[in-house]
């Protein structure tokens, strides 16, 4: 039996040799993964200090910390990482090169956590067609889209780290991934939650969005369908703001939520600029705020009325553009012709000019119908042999002079680059549009080519009323409401029922004198179109001008009816004027050409003008208008201008009736 002596000292050789092992034990463990790999810790050996329970700080360095600053160690619950999406995996599955229980845990350099190679080695090691389905393409998509954006960018203070990472916004701790399903009684709070989230890096936007109408309507009101950062950022393709495909994508982001917003929004000048990708112009955010977004009834709000005004000087700053006047403050970029309580400016003008377009396209419609099926029954100008006075039938008579015949030329081709640029502004969100501001190269130059086509327009028009006036003041015998006059007149009422009697087969077809009354309606059309065209056009053209002397419902005013004037006009020229010169049973028979080369054959020109060839007979002067025929070179050249003409006209009609019928 041992004594006391040995038995203590054994004892005490014993609990020295186990507080050794247990001092050394980390050591020895340490240096045998450093030469053999790292160990293999269960899940609940981490949690002994990751459990939460237990205040401990470890040193911050994150991207955004500043030197010297202190974190709480990241706390997982246990019963929250139970019900994630990752509760199978263990810890040391995604943290790779922890080496040791006691910090910092590695030897070495720790292997970074990368959420992004992982889904996609995952995601690309399925079979194809599991990788092509839905989840699978959702997955595959969210990484390529997140490598490219803003928060997978190197940190500019810290360039070890970049933005954000898939943890920072996911907590890939407790992430579940049926949270985003609206069926989940989570979904709400992960919505309202969002906020937050993002506000970690992102604090002055999230101090603007607290106080907007989408933060009171998620958080105070509960509803899910309010706006908050993802739904205009996005979850993963997160870009620079000041990106020229984020500024386009935004709107299409608001109107997610406000389609007759977006819908009243394109048709104005604004949002036919950004069909064509041009940003330089007014977007939802400029005038509503990026992230401040209140009611325009709250006086802090940028749409308020007293704001206003402030708001639109932001672009038009009297620098870049003229500085933006008194009327701009009560513009509405949102009016429309449906609502006669919030507009009725506009719905009243719009009224009025659907009344004046229908009734002169119904007016016309019924009259070419009917003229063109009593020509057809009767064969006018086929069968006749009309005398034309004595003279020699191969003669032909003069009916414009050169001045005249250019200046309808001008109008003409001046008329359709008007057309031609405003209807592919107002078709901005067809497919073609795009294309045809592509080969003008670019907005701003189709926009400087309409105006200098409406400048030369008005000048034209502005010659030829000082022609007009100029021979009136040098012929003091002339009869303003005579034959020779464009003015109407009593014979023109008269001549008007004798075709409708005509047409109806109860009287002979009216002998018309140098103007008939289509002619002057024609003549008379075209004068008050580029009288309302370019007023209103003015109005477009120099807002600032406008804005001084006019309320801000005169730009939604000035741009309809700027419209369906042209419209109207295209409607017109493009249908009535050109059957009444062209597509007539009669007109068929005999050369149609006479506005280009500026004579008549005798027996087209009494079949036209019967009354005025008989009283120049009468006076003896019928002579004095005859001419040779034009060669028949001249005559094919003129059709073939002709023909070119109709089918532009023809093109432009159809691209026209598309446009207004989406106003």
């Amino acid at each position: 039996m041992m004594n006391k002596t040995v038995r203590f000292f054994l004892l005490l050789l014993v609990n020295f040799c186990i507080l050794n092992l247990l001092y050394f034990y980390p050591v020895l463990t340490g240096c045998a993964w450093a030469a053999g790999g790292v160990g293999a810790f269960a899940n609940h050996e981490c949690l002994e200090c990751h459990d939460g329970r237990k205040e401990i700080e470890v040193p911050d360095v994150s991207p955004y910390a500043q030197e010297g600053n202190n974190r709480a160690l990241v706390a997982i619950v246990p019963a929250k990482y139970a019900k994630g999406i990752h509760a199978r995996l263990k810890c040391m599955d995604c943290h790779g090169g922890i080496a040791n229980l006691h910090p910092p845990h590695q030897i070495g350099s720790v292997v970074k956590v990368d959420c992004a190679a992982c889904h996609e080695s995952i995601a690309k090691s399925r079979p194809v067609a599991e990788r092509e389905t839905a989840l699978g393409v959702h997955v595959l998509r969210n990484i390529e889209t997140y490598r490219l954006s803003f928060h997978a960018r190197p940190n500019k203070d810290n360039p070890e780290f970049v933005n954000a990472t898939c943890h920072e916004c996911h907590d890939s701790h407790f992430f579940n991934v049926s949270i985003e399903d609206r069926n989940n009684p989570a979904y709400v709070d992960w919505r309202q939650s969002i906020p937050k989230l993002c506000g970690k890096c992102h604090e002055d936007e999230i101090a603007d969005y607290e106080d907007s109408v989408h933060s009171v309507e998620l958080k105070e009101k509960g509803n899910v369908k309010a706006a908050t950062c993802i739904d205009c950022h996005t979850s993963h393709e997160i870009t620079g703001a000041l990106r020229r495909s984020f500024k386009l994508e935004s709107l299409d982001r608001c109107g997610a939520c406000h389609n007759s917003q977006l819908a009243t929004y394109r048709t104005t000048f604004h949002g036919q600029m950004t069909r064509f990708n041009y940003v330089h112009t007014a977007r939802c955010s400029d005038c509503h705020s990026r992230h401040k977004i209140l009611s325009v009834k709250d006086e802090r709000s940028s749409i308020h009325a007293n704001n206003r005004l402030k708001t639109c000087q932001k672009c038009h700053d009297g620098e870049s553009t003229h500085l933006a006047t008194v009327g701009f403050s009560s513009y509405n970029p949102h009016a429309h012709s449906k609502d006669l309580a919030r507009f009725p400016q506009v719905w009243i003008f719009s009224r009025l000019m659907d009344i004046l377009i229908w009734s002169v396209i119904g007016f016309f419609s019924v009259h070419s119908c009917m003229w063109y099926y009593r020509e057809w029954r009767e064969g006018r100008g086929y069968k006749r042999d009309l005398p034309c006075s004595g003279n020699d039938p191969s003669k032909h008579v003069r009916r414009f002079s050169f001045g005249w015949r250019l200046t309808h030329m001008l109008i003409t081709l001046l008329l359709m680059v008007l057309l031609f640029t405003g209807v592919t502004f107002m078709n901005s969100d067809s497919n073609w549009a795009p294309e045809i501001v592509r080969i003008f190269g670019g907005v701003e130059k189709m926009r400087l080519t309409h105006r200098i086509a409406a400048a030369l327009f008005v000048a034209v028009f502005a010659y030829h009323i000082v022609f007009i006036l100029h021979r009136l003041v040098r012929n003091r015998t002339f009869q303003w409401f005579g034959p020779e006059s464009l003015l109407p007149n009593r014979a023109d009422i008269s001549d008007c029922v004798g075709m409708f009697r005509w047409f109806f087969g109860k009287g002979e077809k009216p002998k018309f004198d140098r103007w008939t009354y289509f002619e002057k309606f024609g003549y008379w059309a075209v004068f008050w179109g580029i009288i309302v065209t370019g007023l209103t056009g003015a109005v477009l053209a120099f807002p600032h001008v406008a804005g001084e002397y006019f309320a801000g419902w005169i730009f939604n005013v000035a741009l309809l009816i700027h419209a369906k004037e042209a419209f109207l006009a295209t409607v017109f020229l493009f249908v009535f004027h050109i059957f009444h010169n062209h597509f007539r049973p009669e007109k068929q028979k005999h050369e149609n050409a006479v506005m280009f080369t500026g004579v008549q054959s005798c027996i087209g020109f009494q079949l036209d003008h019967m009354k005025y060839y008989e009283r120049l007979v009468s006076m003896g002067e019928l002579g004095n208008y005859f001419v040779d025929a034009p060669s028949a070179a001249k005559i094919i050249g003129a059709k073939f201008l002709n023909l070119i003409l109709i089918w532009a006209g023809l093109i432009l009609l159809t691209m026209m009736c598309i446009a207004y019928f989406e106003l």
